[in-house]
């Protein structure tokens, strides 16, 4: 029985912009959970079959799925509820998919596949095991081959690699199909809903008193589309109406030091670009 298994839910090959961009990230993504300072951890990669799958390390396998591609995968004319609404129901059968092979671990962590995690989360989770689980409210934004991070909070609000919790308390069924897809996109498709299931339950999570996860933007394979760090947060519009605002974003850039690349980015990840 491991600590914690990190999921990673990839999407379907015809949804993929640019598979070379997805692969490269993804290989990135595997290197840094593999970098845990406890053992006690396991990955699981969710995929279509025939997917092209970077070379995986030790502890990792792969889940393979026949989903169709998600329709409205891009927005186009959709409306964003319904455009949200698919992308929650595609993520969450994928996670769900992936924890049904891994259900007698103690903790689940969904990661997006081109972010980072801290080497620290397994062996924390270890030592707290009758916890219920962590929300990251404390991360980082790096731009794809960027040289600095930005501290963000309210991180678990912004990215969905941020949540980390007990594996009984999902309630997993026994097959994919003893639940309705109202569930899936609840519980497994949206990092922002089931945190606010779990307090209504009684079981609430706690803040992970460090910063544990990288968000990558900037890049051309993201979803979300997410602007570079420089633009959200000093040439917007919006901030450069706020000199203050923008001196105080100045303090929370950080330089990508050999620290932080042996934390977030593997030990063999060298150069990140």
């Amino acid at each position: 029985m491991s600590v914690i298994t990190f999921i990673i839910p990839v999407r379907h090959q015809d949804n993929a912009r640019d598979w070379s961009i997805l692969k490269r990230n993804l290989t990135q993504t595997v290197a840094s959970i593999a970098n845990q300072t406890s053992p006690d951890w396991r990955g699981v990669i969710v995929a279509n079959r025939g997917a092209d799958l970077p070379v995986l390390p030790d502890k990792f396998s792969v889940a393979w799925v026949d989903f169709p591609p998600n329709d409205i995968h891009e927005r186009g004319d959709a409306t964003e509820e319904d455009f949200l609404d698919s992308f929650r129901a595609d993520k969450g059968r994928r996670v769900l998919a992936g924890m049904l092979t891994a259900r007698d671990c103690r903790f689940f962590m969904i990661v997006d596949d081109d972010d980072f995690v801290s080497a620290r989360i397994t062996e924390y989770a270890a030592r707290h095991q009758n916890e219920n689980g962590w929300t990251i409210d404390k991360g980082y934004i790096w731009d794809d081959g960027g040289s600095i991070l930005l501290c963000r909070d309210q991180f678990n609000h912004y990215c969905g690699t941020s949540l980390i919790i007990r594996s009984d308390l999902y309630g997993l069924p026994s097959k994919a199909e003893d639940v309705s897809l109202q569930w899936v996109k609840d519980m497994l498709g949206s990092h922002v809903r089931i945190e606010s299931v779990l307090t209504e339950r009684g079981t609430p999570l706690n803040a992970l008193p460090f910063r544990g996860a990288v968000y990558r933007v900037a890049h051309k394979g993201s979803h979300s589309k997410a602007p570079s760090l420089i633009h959200m947060y000093f040439l917007n519009r919006n901030v450069l109406r706020q000199p203050v605002r923008v001196l105080k974003n100045l303090t929370k850039l950080r330089p990508l030091s050999a620290g932080y690349r042996k934390e977030f980015f593997g030990l063999s990840a060298g150069k990140t670009e």
